[in-house]
């Protein structure tokens, strides 16, 4: 039986937020287990995914293809009813929706960059005047200035992925959930988006689910490190990073090197005892 409701109170060992006094937890997982159907028979993408989120945090999700990573974020989002298992909101998150952010950035065409961050507060009912002054406060925060009036088609794909990147913050979710949003860019512009969605987010402090390929970007990135099995995904380690931010990987800092290649040979376990499998 899946639960998926708000609940309140306090998780036993819940840590202190920044501003000192106890958080709530944001979001647990239960023995969660999702499976898909078709003509073809059924496949389960995850089984048995036990974790809770603080509203604070910053967890990266990372695991070989396959694993059912994405499944996760668009359960938690109330995308994908999962088949048995719990999905629990508590505190802020009466709502298991979150601002959702993907590698296809999926901007409106037709809508300017200013349009396209408003959207959503437009969904909402807020006044036009109201909804846009707040839309351009975002897109200074995202640097897209002085773009506000240009449309997809005039902008880089990174410059697409600061938008979409806007327009969640905007809305103002209970939490963030990212799937690969900097996948397709290159090295030097998912540096300055890595280090542009961390300043906003230390701002708001809202929990974010961030899913990525990229070892190494969840290290740069997360409070914690969620390690998923091959298919189904079932988590294999909770890793917590103890590093202050900003974090340089080109620094050489000897202990984030030590969690990537960790993280790694587990990967590499994982991606060996699949293929040994087939």
């Amino acid at each position: 039986m899946v639960n998926a409701q708000p609940r309140t109170g306090q998780e036993p060992g819940s840590r202190p937020s920044p501003n000192g006094t106890k958080s709530e937890v944001g979001v647990h997982c239960r023995d969660l287990r999702c499976t898909f159907s078709s003509e073809r028979g059924s496949v389960t993408a995850l089984d048995g995914v036990t974790f809770s989120a603080r509203p604070h945090e910053f967890v990266c999700v990372v695991g070989p293809s396959g694993c059912g990573k994405s499944t996760l974020l668009r359960a938690i989002a109330g995308l994908v009813v999962p088949t048995s298992g719990s999905i629990i909101y508590e505190g802020a998150l009466s709502q298991p929706r979150g601002g959702l952010v993907v590698q296809e950035h999926g901007t409106f065409p037709w809508m300017s960059v200013l349009d396209n961050v408003a959207f959503g507060l437009e969904m909402r009912g807020m006044p036009k005047a109201e909804r846009r002054a707040l839309a351009m406060d975002y897109i200074e925060k995202v640097g897209l200035a002085e773009f506000a009036h240009h449309y997809p088609h005039e902008l880089s794909v990174g410059m697409r992925q600061r938008v979409a990147i806007g327009r969640a913050f905007v809305s103002d979710p209970p939490m963030f959930l990212m799937d690969e949003p900097f996948g397709a860019l290159d090295a030097q512009t998912r540096w300055v988006l890595q280090a542009e969605l961390l300043r906003i987010w230390s701002e708001h402090r809202k929990l974010v689910l961030f899913v990525t390929h990229d070892v190494q970007e969840a290290v740069l990135l997360g409070d914690r490190v969620l390690v998923l099995t091959g298919r189904p995904g079932r988590i294999r380690e909770d890793i917590h990073v103890p590093l202050d931010r900003p974090r340089d990987a080109r620094r050489g800092h000897h202990l984030l090197n030590e969690l990537t290649w960790h993280i790694w040979r587990l990967l590499e376990q994982e991606v060996q005892e699949g293929l040994a499998v087939r």
